[in-house]
């Protein structure tokens, strides 16, 4: 910092894409900081280290950083800002630096108009510092370049050169010349690719750029095989006066030359969404920016025909592995010889003999007693304690398959649980229902749902720190925007649209006791009302895992909430009690049966 004539230094968890998983070499904040949640921003002076992250992982953060830490609890009333917090902390004229790839534009520009109060700015530094520190350790891991893959039009449901057309129309709404694309779901979705430069997501590092006439492509050459030259039609860095069939491929550092050249003439509109890096961005002018989200990201979450059929289907084969797993365990956890880590490994073998497996969508939240407080807990062979018949358990889990994305979650108790761990399960359960059966507008935002599923807790003075639902992939990100479910306001929130997939996931948390969240997987859907003009929506299951009948109180759901359940327990036998049956697996078809009874 010193040598940089730096008085602060800011690491955030982002890499140069804005990914919310990122490759293990981009790590530097949990490299720097010890904490290893997917969310959080480490800001470093000369006589200090804080660390914010939000409500999801102040226990995990608690527990990490050590003595040199300080914990701040992002979103509450009391915890400043990086502005407010680097005002306070510093002299006025200071400077404070950051690596402008791992930065959102729009996340820079809010620092900076924070910190012209305080007359200090923030400084450019291409050079990233905690990489100078990892990479004198030797331990620093090599960046990674796996070879890319089409996704066959079967899954996709439609061609990536109408996808392109699709966007272009869209630039020619906004009179932009070119979009720039920098997120790595959005050139996945767009080109009909897949690959895995990212755990968990099915991504590839690269950037595209969208012309008028031309789509540029940046990527290191050596992961294009001759397959996917083909399905891209690749022209080897030319470009047309007319319209091209295919893609300019360019080495994945020519970015910033190529788009340094597309604005020099200054005469071309540039499309770029604010969250592309600032070290991007800076490189228009504002005359020359059109400043909007991608397009990309709500064709993308509004999923076609194809694509929902696949999360369908995904969904039953996910569904077999869950009997079998939660067959499994209650035979094996009364002989005391499962632990977190064995239930998490277990579940994903099971899973890796489905059909159309990948791979995880994200580290299995295998979490007992305690640890299911901790709400983005992943156990390591260091924190893995025994699933017994003492404790709440919960799991949260998912997977990648050719044809869709899966996040599910369940709570189960393998003994008997006490009269108050019912009643949280029932609570959480009843919210879980209330978003499930509530019709709502066309174009409402999460924000205004978010209630339906904390009644049923709030009523009892209980609640829970993060938000209720996300939106999913189709076969990429487990946690895909722009829209969302929860009490916070998002600015990019489209307002919920048919054909989107959303979770619903409610829950609690008793810190040092157990936790408990019950998460389903739901495609949103046109609603038939009584009155009205047809622009109301609904939600559709596509988890078909069921509840765990010994957690329920029955007195504390009324008539309709019954038959919803009884109605998806029916569904869970009729799609999963088929697959089981097909599949000759009679041990989960057996636990299948006894926990999808009717009740009431």
């Amino acid at each position: 910092m010193k040598e940089f004539n730096i008085s602060a230094y800011i690491v955030p968890t982002d890499d140069a894409h804005q990914n919310e998983y990122i490759a293990a070499a981009d790590q530097r904040r949990e490299f720097i900081s010890g904490f290893t949640g997917s969310a959080g921003t480490a800001i470093i002076t000369e006589h200090n280290a804080s660390l914010w992250t939000d409500g999801r992982y102040f226990l995990q953060a608690a527990q990490q950083l050590d003595d040199n830490w300080t914990l701040m609890k992002d979103r509450l009333p009391d915890t400043p800002t990086f502005g407010q917090f680097l005002n306070d902390k510093l002299a006025p004229q200071s400077s404070i630096g950051a690596d402008p790839t791992t930065i959102s534009n729009s996340t820079w520009e809010t620092i900076s108009k924070e910190l012209e109060i305080n007359g200090s700015k923030m400084v450019n530094i291409s050079t990233n510092l905690v990489d100078l520190v990892w990479s004198e350790t030797g331990d620093r891991p090599a960046p990674p370049n796996n070879s890319v893959w089409v996704l066959e039009q079967k899954y996709t449901g439609k061609d990536w050169k109408q996808k392109i057309q699709d966007v272009r129309e869209k630039m020619a709404e906004k009179k932009a010349e070119y979009l720039v694309v920098t997120a790595l779901d959005e050139i996945a979705w767009l080109l009909n690719m897949r690959g895995s430069d990212i755990p968990f997501n099915p991504v590839f590092f690269s950037y595209v750029i969208v012309g008028i006439n031309r789509t540029m492509l940046f990527i290191n050459e050596s992961k294009v095989n001759s397959t996917v030259r083909r399905h891209l039609n690749i022209e080897e860095n030319r470009m047309d006066t007319g319209p091209m069939d295919g893609v300019e491929l360019y080495p994945y550092g020519d970015v910033f030359d190529k788009l340094d050249e597309i604005v020099h003439p200054k005469d071309k509109k540039l499309w770029l969404t604010p969250e592309s890096s600032y070290a991007v961005c800076s490189r228009v002018t504002q005359d020359l920016l059109v400043r909007a989200a991608s397009p990309i990201a709500l064709m993308k979450a509004v999923k076609n025909e194809a694509e929902l059929a696949g999360m369908y289907a995904c969904h039953v084969r996910d569904g077999v592995a869950l009997a079998e797993f939660f067959a499994w365990m209650e035979a094996e956890v009364p002989k005391c010889n499962v632990t977190e880590l064995s239930a998490a490994d277990k579940l994903e073998e099971l899973r890796s003999q489905q059909e159309n497996y990948v791979s995880l969508s994200f580290d299995t939240i295998s979490a007992s007693g305690p640890n299911g407080a901790i709400i983005h807990y992943k156990p390591t062979p260091e924190s893995s304690i025994p699933v017994t018949s003492n404790d709440m358990f919960l799991l949260d889990s998912g997977s990648q398959y050719l044809d869709g994305t899966t996040d599910v979650t369940r709570t189960v108790h393998f003994g008997q649980p006490n009269e108050y761990q019912k009643e949280c399960y029932t609570r959480v359960l009843k919210g879980n229902l209330a978003m499930a059966m509530n019709k709502f507008p066309e174009k409402a935002t999460g924000e205004r749902l978010d209630s339906f599923a904390r009644q049923h807790l709030w009523n009892v003075g209980l609640d829970y720190a993060h938000g209720t639902g996300h939106g999913v992939g189709a076969g990429l990100n487990v946690h895909e925007g722009p829209m969302s479910i929860g009490y916070r306001h998002n600015p990019k929130d489209p307002g919920l649209l048919a054909g989107m997939v959303i979770t619903d996931e409610p829950g609690y948390y008793e810190a040092g006791a157990f936790g408990i969240r019950i998460e389903n997987q739901m495609a949103i859907e046109k609603a038939q009302v009584k009155y009205g003009n047809g622009s109301f929506l609904e939600l559709r299951n596509l988890t078909l895992v069921p509840y765990q009948r010994k957690l329920l109180v029955p007195e504390l759901l009324n008539r309709d909430e019954i038959a919803y359940i009884n109605q998806y327990h029916e569904t869970c036998l009729q799609h999963v009690g088929k697959a089981l049956q097909d599949q000759n697996k009679k041990e989960a078809y057996r636990w299948l049966l006894k926990e999808a009874a009717p009740i009431g």
